[in-house]
């Protein structure tokens, strides 16, 4: 077997070296079988081309996997939903079901689902690779529906080419985008949302709940139908009008891709689809999740894993989706899920727990995606920070371009909870923030839409708590309300400034959005209130909200046009005592003074020689500051006494940060 780079790049695994060459052998050997029976990774990741309701020259053409099943009935308006023996499906080989239809049998519209009969029982199923299904408003149950419009969707971004490099992600639920108590649009969201991220800076969103799932409150994650998008946001044309309408504003669409679990449902989902628990799933108490009441796919199996890359494909090929975030990679990975275990040694990642089977999975998922579009943007929702996981597949990785920096919004929410400000340590700050493996790009975030659940609160929520309700008028005087907007800003800032590679925002958060996230359920009489988004409190010059969004604006574009996301940061300084950090990256200093009391006159902080100049002050009165920086000033560089290195001497208002560009120097001849 070839060296393995991984372990040049990281020394520290070579303990464990048998552990990464058995798993890069297991992908090595699975990729050889798919191409020497398929031809490439992609024809074989062609299940929804075969499987499923299509056209034929004889009229339509449906098949179905269903190994256990003795007897499926294609049943619908045209059976009168009775299992009827016209409809009968014929079995052919491994486990395959086959019909072929009239063409005039169906048309667009129509619901349909199958009757599936086996040993001891039978249920109606919805197909597995169905790519519309929606819910009758009176009875609630599910169908599947035909769909196939008289003219194709009309693309027009030929020219857009997803741009991997430095992806700035908005992470946005279409169904709560309105600031109406009700279940928004994907048309609504093209219309009224998209601009917004357009303005913002942001240069990749990152969608929630496209797969169908049939309880809206799971928020996208207890998925039943994979090929569809959700009917409850509009129709496949909508779905792909957003995508569409974002590609020609420059920004890539990436997709929140739930292929580490699935729902319970029987009657909407792959739950005993042919009456057996181990189709799609594992045996026995193996295929339960014991945390997230679901089903465990076996990723060891063919069929499953056919089933699960045909998906990869399909919504890149049919939606042209520009990569995704892997939902809960962690539980992928171990047999235990990773629950109640501390990765606090490289041991803990190698104790045989490893799913190889679902790592072989994951490569072989990067893979087929970078195969079809190189510039695609996969990143692993991951906690455990597994060595490789976001390693290049030739260099013996699971082939991840980002993991999140799950740890980072941990570390806010604790500091914040436990710690006075003066207790605020920026060297551990900038340590917790700037760590990564040596082979990884990481997505730095302060909150996602984790953090903004019911039971939890907002970063702003928690540093303002219900001073929000009353004190964010422009007439309304706040220490509170001052002091939670300037650290608002700051912790953004120095998260965003000691990222290495992606930067992340949930919608709504850079203007610090009261309150958490609820969905509609029993528990709230089924109140839409806190399943919205409240874009007015930010668009009202009369409340604080847009000091934040202005902030986040000028804070986003500053790195977006200077490419600053991908450069690695350096420390310059970092006095614990007075709790003053500073670092740069590339021409540009950041300056944080977390000292909630002393503002520091002439304060040196070392920097490269040159003359520096203001370009973002979190006091700026336009940010709600106080405007205790001139941002005219031009700052030259002194030498330190007794040494060659430069300094620049800086006022340092307290709770406040700045960043310094190096200007150019014009040379006179």
């Amino acid at each position: 077997m070839s060296k393995i780079k991984l372990l040049e790049i990281d020394p520290w695994l070579s303990p464990f070296a048998t552990h990464i060459e058995s798993r890069v052998q297991k992908f090595r050997q699975k990729l050889d079988d798919i191409e020497e029976f398929s031809g490439t990774l992609k024809d074989f990741a062609s299940g929804h081309l075969f499987f499923g309701l299509h056209r034929n020259q004889k009229g339509w053409i449906f098949r179905e996997w269903a190994p256990n099943a003795i007897h499926i009935y294609l049943i619908g308006d045209f059976s009168d939903w009775k299992a009827l023996p016209e409809y009968k499906l014929l079995r052919k080989e491994n486990g395959i079901w086959e019909i072929q239809l009239p063409e005039n049998l169906l048309t667009h519209g129509d619901l349909y689902k199958l009757l599936v009969q086996w040993e001891d029982g039978e249920g109606e199923r919805i197909p597995a690779y169905a790519n519309r299904v929606i819910q009758d408003e009176e009875t609630k149950l599910f169908s599947a529906q035909v769909w196939e419009l008289k003219e194709r969707f009309n693309w027009t971004d030929e020219d857009f080419e997803s741009d991997p490099s430095e992806p700035l992600i908005y992470e946005a639920h279409v169904g709560m985008s309105s600031p109406e108590e009700k279940v928004a649009s994907y048309s609504e969201f093209t219309k009224n949302v998209l601009p917004r991220i357009k303005e913002l800076g942001y240069n990749t969103i990152q969608l929630m709940a496209i797969q169908e799932h049939p309880y809206y409150g799971s928020f996208g994650y207890h998925v039943a139908n994979f090929f569809a998008a959700s009917s409850r946001f509009g129709t496949p044309e909508d779905l792909k009008e957003l995508v569409n309408t974002a590609h020609n504003m420059g920004i890539n669409v990436i997709m929140d891709l739930v292929h580490s679990h699935a729902v319970k449902n029987e009657l909407e989902g792959l739950s005993r689809f042919d009456g057996t628990t181990h189709q799609y799933f594992h045996e026995g108490p193996r295929g339960d999740h014991p945390a997230w009441d679901s089903k465990c796919f076996n990723y060891g199996k063919d069929e499953v894993m056919h089933f699960l890359l045909s998906n990869c494909r399909y919504w890149i090929e049919e939606y042209h989706f520009d990569g995704f975030r892997f939902d809960g990679v962690t539980s992928m990975l171990y047999y235990n899920h990773g629950l109640e275990v501390n990765f606090t040694s490289y041991s803990d990642y190698f104790k045989g727990e490893e799913d190889i089977d679902a790592m072989t999975y994951l490569t072989l998922a990067n893979k087929l995606i970078h195969d079809i579009k190189p510039n695609a943007i996969c990143v692993a929702e991951e906690m455990s920070g597994y060595p490789g996981l976001a390693g290049k597949i030739e260099d013996g990785g699971i082939g991840f371009d980002f993991r999140l920096s799950m740890g980072i919004p941990d570390f806010w929410i604790k500091i914040i909870k436990e710690k006075k400000d003066e207790e605020w340590n920026v060297a551990q700050i900038y340590h917790e923030l700037s760590q990564h493996r040596p082979e990884e790009k990481t997505v730095s975030y302060v909150e996602s839409h984790d953090q903004a659940l019911v039971g939890d609160k907002t970063i702003f929520f928690r540093l303002v708590d219900k001073e929000i309700y009353y004190s964010m008028s422009k007439n309304t005087d706040s220490l509170i309300i001052d002091r939670g907007i300037a650290l608002h800003k700051m912790i953004r800032l120095v998260t965003l400034g000691t990222a290495t590679g992606g930067y992340l925002t949930f919608m709504g958060n850079e203007f610090g959005h009261p309150e958490w996230i609820d969905f509609p359920r029993e528990g709230n009489n089924w109140s839409f209130k806190y399943a919205r988004r409240q874009w007015n409190l930010a668009d009202d010059k009369l409340l604080k909200f847009h000091y934040l969004k202005d902030f986040d604006k000028e804070m986003i574009n500053l790195f977006a046009q200077n490419h600053l996301l991908p450069v690695n940061p350096f420390r310059l300084h970092a006095n614990e005592q007075d709790q003053v950090l500073a670092f740069n990256k590339n021409n540009y200093i950041f300056i944080f003074n977390f000292n909630p009391n002393i503002s520091f006159e002439g304060y040196g902080i070392p920097v490269p020689k040159g003359k520096y100049k203001v370009v973002l002050d979190t006091d700026d009165d336009k940010f709600g500051g106080f405007q205790r920086i001139d941002t005219s000033y031009i700052y030259y560089s002194e030498q330190i006494p007794m040494s060659e290195n430069h300094q620049i001497k800086l006022y340092l208002p307290a709770r406040t940060a700045i960043v310094l560009e190096k200007q150019k120097i014009k040379r006179v001849r």
